[in-house]
């Protein structure tokens, strides 16, 4: 049973935290439409999201036209068509989406089908579940009418050939090794071998999250995962609660960056329960960042997650653990990228 003094110190404190979720929004003026994604190439992706946006679309519809850039882009090696493949020379993809009202739908591990955010919102609104993985996922897809597509380009075939000469696996530094191999190696017309730019290495997946002329907030998150993964491994970008999670009452958040330390904080999640009980958007994904820095220790600074978040009232923050992540932000006063804080 519990005493007297710790009934009253829960009590006040359910109390502290029912006024805090009851001021949410209360006081300041709803600031329009918005969209915010992970990455500053993705520019690009909220030009299509802000079409529908700037319309009076929903939120959904935007967020799902916007991650269908980066998905048939072959430029970018970690989204889609021209992601970097697994170890075993396979392109398998990630995506996930989330709605004002709390439904979602996920696919892992889905292989030859262009737009995986697409059948991630088919999941949500024509079948009874929320997670299709593999094979059943493909299944799915193919019965919706979707068409195979061969996601492997010669771009990414070369680079995953240049890894098996050593095939070490360290996910932290194969983008980064990578980078510096494609800066060094010239062919024999003195052309780059690979013709990636230096701002798509670095980065992976994208996270976008908006809110719509009504208020109405949605989610959506896409990947090929990490370079040269092991087969059939999974990270945070389609798992509802990790890699994204919309609250209509209180915000959005969506992560990028080592997956495995996000999905052990529940990064987005935890996010947006920040924010209820009355964080800000950047203090909200500050957090999450402190909790992966106290899980790993010494090692933290190698091990970047980036966050964005935003809030009921249309504002808009992020924080990373290392530099050079940033958002790219859309609205009715800007369209930029911005840098975002980081722990270190």
């Amino acid at each position: 049973m519990l005493d007297r003094r710790k009934f009253i110190q829960l009590t006040g404190l359910s109390t502290a935290l029912l006024s805090t979720q009851n001021c949410i929004g209360a006081g300041a003026q709803f600031q329009g439409p918005l969209v915010l994604s992970t990455w500053s190439p993705n520019v690009k992706a909220n030009k299509a999201a802000w079409e529908v946006l700037s319309k009076g679309g929903r939120a959904l519809d935007a967020v799902e036209a916007g991650v269908m850039i980066p998905e048939a882009d072959p430029t970018d090696t970690s989204v889609g068509y021209g992601g970097l493949p697994d170890r075993d020379g396979r392109v398998t993809v990630d995506a996930c989406v989330m709605d004002e009202k709390g439904q979602c739908g996920s696919v892992m591990g889905l292989e030859d089908i262009l737009h995986p955010v697409q059948v991630a919102r088919l999941v949500m609104e024509q079948t009874p579940h929320v997670q299709f993985v593999g094979e059943g996922a493909l299944q799915f897809a193919l019965s919706k009418g979707f068409e195979r597509t061969n996601l492997l380009t010669p771009e990414a075939e070369k680079a995953w050939k240049e890894w098996l000469k050593t095939s070490k696996y360290d996910p932290m530094r194969t983008m980064r090794d990578l980078e510096e191999k494609i800066k060094r190696e010239k062919n024999n017309d003195g052309a780059m071998l690979y013709k990636w730019p230096s701002e798509v290495l670095n980065h992976d997946t994208i996270g976008m999250i908006a809110i719509d002329e009504k208020g109405n907030l949605s989610g959506a998150c896409s990947t090929s995962g990490m370079a040269f993964k092991m087969r059939g491994r999974v990270g945070d970008s389609p798992i509802i609660g990790a890699g994204l999670f919309v609250d209509n009452e209180v915000g959005a958040a969506t992560c990028t960056g080592i997956g495995e330390e996000i999905v052990k904080i529940c990064g987005a999640h935890t996010i947006v329960e920040m924010m209820r009980h009355g964080a800000s958007p950047e203090e909200a994904c500050k957090e999450a960042v402190r909790r992966i820095v106290k899980n790993n220790g010494d090692k933290a600074k190698n091990v970047q997650g980036g966050f964005i978040a935003i809030n009921k009232k249309g504002e808009f923050g992020g924080f990373s653990v290392m530099k050079k992540f940033s958002m790219a932000v859309r609205n009715n006063k800007m369209e930029k990228a911005l840098d975002v804080k980081s722990w270190f």
